[in-house]
This record gives C-alpha cells, sequence and structure tokens, in this order.
C-alpha cells in the first residue's frame, strides 16, 4: 500500500480512475504526451519542498547549492539540445514563457504580428481574449484557401502593420514554418523574430523539422506535447543582452520561486531527447501522422492543407453537417480521444468549432507504428460516417481497448 493510498485513498481513487482511462483509451490530442516515469520520480522528489528564488549562484534563500545544480544540469542539457548559447528553464508553462518574452523586449500597446487563432496560431499570439492581445496592439496572419501560410502576403500585412515583433509557431498547422522566410521578413520591417516551437520542439531536436535558430532572435517551447518532458515552458536565445532581459522577465518579473521539482524532471527530460533513441521516436511521430492523414483523405474527409509535415492533422468538417464537438464527443465515446478545434474559414464557436485536431505523439510513446495507426485512422472514419451510431461506438471502444492494452505505458499498481 502506497502512503497515498493509505492517507488519501479518496484521491489515490481518482489518480487509478485516470490511471485506467489513460491506459485503455486512445490518446490522440496533439498536445499530450506519455512522459517518463523517471521524469514523474523527479517531479516528485524532495525538490518540491525547495524554495530558490532567484537564479544559479544568485538566489535570496539558502541551502540552494543542489537546486543551483539541478538547475545548471538542466540550463546545459537544453542549451546542448537546442543548439542555443542562453536557456531559461524556470517558465511554468509556455504560456507564461511567452509572456515573460512580450515583457522583455515589448513595451504596452506596442504591436505584434502573430498567427491567426483560427487558422492554427495560439491564445499567446496576440488572442483578444488573452494578455497577449489585450497589453499589445495584435494584429495576425493566417493561411490561404490550401490550408498553408502564404509568406509574401505575410510580407504585405507586415509592411502595413510594422509590429515590434512578429511571433512564428502555431498549435494546429501541420504544416512546416519556413524560419527563413521569416526572417526575412523581419529584417525588412526591423522587427524581432520569436518562434513558439511548442508543438514540434520534439520534431525539431530530432532534426525531424527545421530549427529556428539561427534565424529567430528568441525561440520558446513547452517541455512536454512532443518533448514527453514535464509540463512546463523554456526560452532559448543566442543573444547575451537579450537573454539577461528574458531571466528579468521571468524572475522578478512575472514569478516568484521557480518549481525546482518541474525543473529537476525538465533536466530528466531533456537527458531523454539528448539520447539517439529520440531521433526513431521522432521519425516514427511523423510517419505515423503521415498514415492517419493519407487513411482520412481515402476515406473522403478534409484533411487541411492537404496532409501534415509534422505531428498533428487538422479534419474540417465545414462540409459535414456535424460540428467538432460532435465528432469529439462521438470518438470519445469509442475510446478515442481528440480535441474540437476551430478550422480556416471557421463559422462556429470556439466552443463547437467545424474541425477536430488529431495527434500521433502519445500513441507513438506507447509504441505503436504505422501498422496500428492505419487500423485507429479507419475506425475514426467509421465513427464519422455514421455519427450518430451509439452502438458503433460501443463496439469500437472494446476493439480499441483491446489494441490498448497490447500497448503498455505504466504498471497500475506503481502509478
Amino acid at each position: 500500500m502506497t502512503n497515498l493510498e493509505k492517507n488519501d485513498p479518496l484521491v489515490y481513487d481518482i489518480l487509478q480512475e485516470e490511471l485506467k482511462r489513460q491506459c485503455d483509451h486512445l490518446e490522440m490530442i496533439a498536445s499530450e504526451n506519455f512522459t517518463y516515469p523517471s521524469v514523474m520520480e523527479a517531479m516528485g522528489s524532495v525538490f518540491t519542498n525547495k524554495y530558490a528564488e532567484g537564479y544559479p549562484k544568485k538566489r535570496y534563500y539558502g541551502g540552494c547549492e543542489y537546486a543551483d545544480k539541478i538547475e545548471q544540469l538542466a540550463i546545459d542539457r537544453a542549451c546542448e539540445l537546442f543548439g542555443s548559447k542562453f536557456a531559461n528553464v524556470q517558465p511554468n508553462s509556455g504560456s507564461q514563457a511567452n509572456q515573460a518574452v512580450y515583457q522583455a523586449f515589448l513595451k504596452p500597446y506596442d504591436k505584434i504580428l502573430g498567427m491567426d487563432l483560427s487558422h492554427g496560431g495560439h491564445l499567446t499570439h496576440g488572442a483578444k481574449v488573452n494578455s497577449s492581445g489585450k497589453l499589445y496592439q495584435s494584429f495576425f496572419y493566417g493561411v490561404e484557401l490550401d490550408g498553408r501560410i502564404n509568406y509574401d502576403r505575410v510580407l504585405d500585412i507586415a509592411k502595413i502593420v510594422k509590429p515590434k515583433m512578429i511571433v512564428c509557431g502555431a498549435s494546429a498547422y501541420p504544416r512546416e514554418l519556413d524560419f527563413k522566410k521569416f526572417r526575412e521578413i523581419a529584417d525588412e520591417v526591423g522587427a524581432i523574430l520569436f518562434a513558439d516551437i511548442a508543438h514540434i520542439a520534439g520534431l525539431v531536436v530530432a532534426g525531424e523539422h527545421p530549427d529556428p535558430f539561427p534565424y529567430c532572435d528568441v525561440v520558446s517551447t513547452t517541455t512536454h506535447k512532443t518533448l514527453r518532458g514535464p509540463r512546463g515552458g523554456v526560452i532559448l536565445t543566442n543573444d547575451e543582452e537579450m537573454a539577461k532581459k528574458i531571466n528579468s522577465a521571468i524572475f522578478p518579473g512575472i514569478q516568484g520561486g521557480p518549481l525546482v521539482h518541474v525543473i529537476a524532471a525538465k533536466a530528466v527530460g531533456f537527458g531523454e531527447n539528448l539520447k539517439p533513441e529520440w531521433k526513431i521516436y521522432a521519425k516514427q511521430v511523423k510517419s505515423n501522422t503521415k498514415v492517419l492523414a493519407d487513411v482520412l483523405i481515402k476515406r473522403g474527409y478534409d484533411v487541411v492543407s492537404g496532409g501534415s509535415d509534422n505531428h498533428l492533422v487538422l479534419v474540417s468538417f465545414l462540409n459535414k453537417d456535424f460540428s467538432g464537438k460532435d465528432a469529439e464527443i462521438a470518438l470519445n465515446s469509442a475510446g478515442i480521444t481528440v480535441n474540437k478545434n476551430t478550422v480556416p474559414g471557421e463559422r462556429r464557436s470556439p466552443f463547437v468549432t467545424s474541425g477536430i485536431r488529431i495527434g500521433s505523439p502519445a500513441l507513438s510513446a506507447r509504441g505503436m507504428k504505422t501498422q496500428e495507426f492505419e487500423v485507429i485512422a479507419n475506425k475514426i472514419a467509421d465513427i464519422l460516417d455514421d455519427i450518430e451510431n451509439i452502438n458503433l461506438q460501443k463496439e469500437i471502444k472494446e476493439q480499441m481497448k483491446e489494441l490498448a492494452q497490447n500497448f503498455i505505458i505504466y504498471d497500475r499498481a506503481t502509478y
């Protein structure tokens, strides 16, 4: 019996229920993944008890000699992994990392140019409901009818807007980002170029997606998603003066004491990313996504941009009677977890949407390969073809549970 089971059986039972859900369902939300047991062990370590305001060797608390050691290790591994000279590993999330970047280099009401949320951007890229759209004047570029970014159009917008900062990055864009072209646009209008690679970082470090360095001034990412580490953020740069401003923006700018236990877990995660096996995983993620897209297209579904270069597929239902929310509910009932998502040309509300986003990282982490993804993609199409058929959903749920049991992620007795 674990301490948690003994001292708080109610919480323990809920955790076991969530573990069962993760084991039995097929997790296909593009921003989610299964981290390593060693990462979770570090997150639950004695560093949970430690305050360490400041940075290594510049703390406002005593007793930080080992906190310094672990944070410096995380910094060194992040720099090696991403090929950068400076890294701040303290952001509690990707959103906070982005907030700090803005605070470091912008003043209120400065102009930023980011990707439209409904075209695949992120809330923190200037959406009006987010602080990035409230504190700064935000303008947007998007995708064309083919679902791809038109860089000439981005340049036209940038020349009109004259932003202080251009944000390149997305949360639902299935194609490669051309950082070199973004650099040319930024230089044309004298803007800082900021890349948010939260979704594609795991592919970038494996050489399976173009690298934002040396083109971008600042790069942020989450440490989970395609990196399979703990939930958190990182900010990277090759410019020493920029690094100083970033550090000040994180602490004392927007955060107090860093989560040292999570920084320890980040160090563990980066260590996994640096292993040769990581490249094999990243290649599999892309191969699995391609099969997913190909099958859905063959089954008559509108895959935005006609395919995928990365870890996700965006499916549009603008030509269907049902919504993204309907599809999410039906697939969840069949044991396949995806999320509703806005699509280019969106006509429904963000709570309903006209599409779904499907990702391959989590199932790839479980060891599933293209043959499994072909089966799963056809089951997804079967459900969408007859979306109100509850009996079919129940039948497929049992089939997907049986498939999942062949790819164990965690020992249920342990977590």
